[in-house]
């Protein structure tokens, strides 16, 4: 069968950041390629729609100098994703697949060292907020302010964005179902589970 796997709207990419918020930032630049592994937080605007990328790098990184010369850069976002074996599916000739939910985003840097602080407040708070007693900052005491100036504070604007959700879309109600069964992977199961939530003859698992 014929089927898309774009996302079904802009909440779908949201959705992603906000699970999977490690992200890679690449850049090519005249010294070549600069790649670096940050959590991000995504930004939306009125229509929900991501509009730019918040983060920090490390000031000691030399992808900075990268992007100050050069300040336009591809991030990467990968969600659930797994190897998907034909041992539970009983239809003649199915092959294994990979399932997955990725998110580009086309971007321009922007170096924001006044927001040093909110990049810390903003991640920290967003990443301890369903402990049972989230740590703060200010537990730091005296080393947060040597950690603060060892940062940079940045926000990506997206110029272009695209995403992929290849989580099943594509099989018939029986065969996800026999997939879904055998999953040993929760979160890839949910999401494949939510993204086939139409099908209302699809899940029965």
């Amino acid at each position: 069968m014929s089927t898309s796997f774009e996302p079904r709207d802009a909440a779908d990419l949201v959705r992603l950041i906000a699970e999977y918020p490690l992200a890679w930032v690449v850049s090519k630049g005249s010294s070549g390629f600069g790649a670096t592994p940050l959590p991000l937080l995504g930004e939306t605007d009125t229509a929900g729609c991501i509009v730019s990328l918040f983060g920090h790098f490390a000031l000691s990184n030399p992808h900075v100098a990268m992007l100050r010369a050069a300040p336009q850069a591809t991030i990467l976002f990968t969600g659930p994703q797994g190897y998907i074996s034909p041992e539970p599916v009983s239809r003649p000739g199915w092959a294994p697949t990979w399932n997955y939910a990725i998110a580009q985003f086309d971007v321009d840097i922007e170096f924001l060292p006044q927001e040093n602080d909110d990049a810390l407040e903003r991640l920290v708070s967003k990443m301890e907020a369903e402990r049972r007693v989230p740590w703060t900052i200010s537990r730091m005491g005296e080393r947060y302010a040597q950690m603060v100036t060892r940062i940079v504070a940045f926000r990506g604007h997206v110029s272009t964005s695209r995403g992929r959700f290849k989580l099943g879309q594509d099989e018939t109600p029986q065969t996800l179902n026999e997939v879904l069964t055998a999953m040993s992977d929760p979160a890839l199961a949910r999401w494949m589970q939510d993204f086939n939530s139409t099908r209302s003859s699809a899940i029965t698992t």
